[in-house]
């Protein structure tokens, strides 16, 4: 991809395709591309943040302080970790890669409530959640009533 901008034009190269914008039409565009790129999804309980810098950032849902909060170099490593954990898991067993506290809690409970994250909340107490297609037969997931996405983009 190339642009280079001339008298109140900007070309845009892209495959091989060229196209010409106006410079209003190129800022509209690269605030597009900005929103989609750094994008905050709310969900029940938790929320993640796709940062400019590429990071991602994991926090209880309207929380004030840093305490609430988890910063993954980039969404796969959010991936990785939750590649790594076996099939039903709680907070505990994500305690074992090195994160405390709360943390632990929000990490479990964004896993269910991300839609990346194919996983169903089996129980609170203690907070347990199994990978899908690890279910028993014939039992039912313990859900949560309210655990829908909550879009705050705009998409």
């Amino acid at each position: 991809m190339a642009a280079t901008a001339t008298d109140g034009t900007v070309l845009l190269e892209l495959d091989g395709t060229e196209r010409r914008l106006s410079r209003e039409a190129a800022r509209a565009l690269r605030d597009g591309l900005a929103d989609a790129l750094t994008r905050r999804r709310e969900f029940l309980h938790t929320a993640g943040e796709h940062r400019e810098d590429g990071s991602y950032v994991v926090e209880r849902r309207a929380a004030d302080s840093a305490g609430h909060s988890k910063v993954f170099e980039r969404f796969e490593a959010l991936e990785r970790l939750y590649g790594r954990l076996p099939e039903e898991f709680t907070a505990e067993t994500v305690g074992r890669s090195g994160l405390t506290g709360g943390r632990r809690h929000m990490l479990v409970r964004h896993f269910v409530e991300h839609p990346a994250f194919d996983c169903e909340l089996v129980s609170r107490q203690p907070l347990t959640v199994r990978k899908a297609d690890q279910q028993p037969e014939g039992s039912e997931p313990a859900t949560e009533p309210g655990t829908e996405e909550v879009d705050v983009a705009g998409d």
